[in-house]
């Protein structure tokens, strides 16, 4: 039995006749959630969580067909019994479980197993056939526990306005500077770029309470930011933009901080490793629990993850998609930096 099969579209499910994450336009795209790898322009027909649809309508286009369901609503798909369970990474993330005649595939998209406070608490979903991403696949990356990174960053932001210093992060538009924001909140003067005002309002459509915020004219004169807190996504990292802020302290909030050598970030003040997917713990603690009797690695370190797998008696195998262009990926791929910079999605 094939419930899920690998083509030059996605990952297609034969039986019920649809594509998840699809990246080639298809009649049917099942989503995982809103970033722009997982979520591509194209498709005839969109369904995904309630969560998403704003935010597919706000990085697509308002006139795309959507339809969206709860987590844990079964929709039948031609025989084939489709559901959504949160998977962590950012609000509306989910994994996909299909079931057929008690086989059950999972494609889990990307997960974090910690709770971040945003975001739907990751649900494990037991079955016979995974597929995992492992963009942290290493066992270098060990996230801290959510209250000490926010912490951290709480007392970076304090003695920045000891030093008359202006507060600035860089993170991902979509998840990473809404957490950012929850951590900080209280501190001061919130500014966010309008592409992450712009996301915003996804969260705030379907109920999440963001703190106060502002978003500036950073074509004026950017003075009145002084030892204030701005939020920028990543493509402006070294703009001539972010050169005008006053007195600018900045931090970058990415994953790849947990290795501070990073090279594309050493001009950065600070580094914080902040990631909406599991470190490598989360990795190995998911795939042992889901019982799964075959495994598919997915974008990220995939050699590696997939040889550990194997070594530990659960089979496993690589599989070759085009997922990856998102936050946690920028620091490692030139190309993808550019897409970043040139799409405005990301800016």
């Amino acid at each position: 039995m094939k419930l899920i099969t690998f083509t030059n579209k996605g990952i297609y499910c034969p039986m019920g006749k649809f594509y998840v994450d699809p990246w080639k336009p298809v009649d049917l795209a099942v989503i995982t959630h809103g970033h722009a790898d997982h979520a591509r322009w194209g498709m005839k027909k969109y369904l995904c969580h309630h969560f998403t649809k704003p935010i597919l309508y706000q990085r697509i286009s308002p006139d795309i067909e959507c339809q969206s369901v709860e987590y844990g609503e079964i929709i039948n798909m031609n025989g084939v019994k489709v559901s959504f369970h949160p998977a962590g990474h950012i609000i509306g993330s989910a994994q996909i479980k299909l079931e057929y005649k008690g086989y059950i595939a999972v494609i889990s998209g990307d997960y974090k197993v910690q709770y971040d406070g945003l975001s739907t608490p990751f649900e494990l979903v037991r079955c016979n056939e995974f597929v995992t991403e492992s963009t942290f696949g290493l066992p270098i990356y060990n996230w801290l526990e959510v209250p000490d990174l926010n912490n951290k960053l709480q007392n970076w932001v304090l003695k920045n306005i000891e030093n008359n210093k202006t507060s600035v992060f860089i993170g991902y538009s979509l998840g990473k500077a809404q957490r950012i924001m929850k951590a900080i909140e209280g501190l001061g003067k919130l500014n966010v770029h309008y592409s992450i005002g712009k996301l915003n309002k996804a969260f705030e459509e379907v109920g999440i309470v963001l703190p106060d915020y502002h978003i500036p004219d950073f074509k004026e004169s950017l003075k009145p930011l002084h030892k204030e807190i701005v939020i920028l996504p990543p493509a402006l990292f070294e703009s001539n933009m972010i050169k005008k802020i006053p007195d600018a302290a900045i931090a970058i909030c990415s994953g790849w901080m947990q290795i501070r050598g990073a090279k594309r970030w050493r001009s950065a003040d600070a580094g914080f490793p902040m990631s909406d997917h599991a470190d490598w713990k989360g990795l190995l603690q998911t795939v042992k629990a889901t019982e799964a009797e075959l495994v598919h690695v997915t974008h990220g370190q995939t050699e590696v993850f997939s040889k550990y797998l194997n070594e530990l008696g659960i089979q496993s195998d690589v599989v070759e998609t085009l997922y990856g262009n998102d936050d946690d990926d920028i620091d490692t791929n030139n190309d993808t930096q550019k897409e970043i910079t040139t799409n405005d999605e990301s800016l």
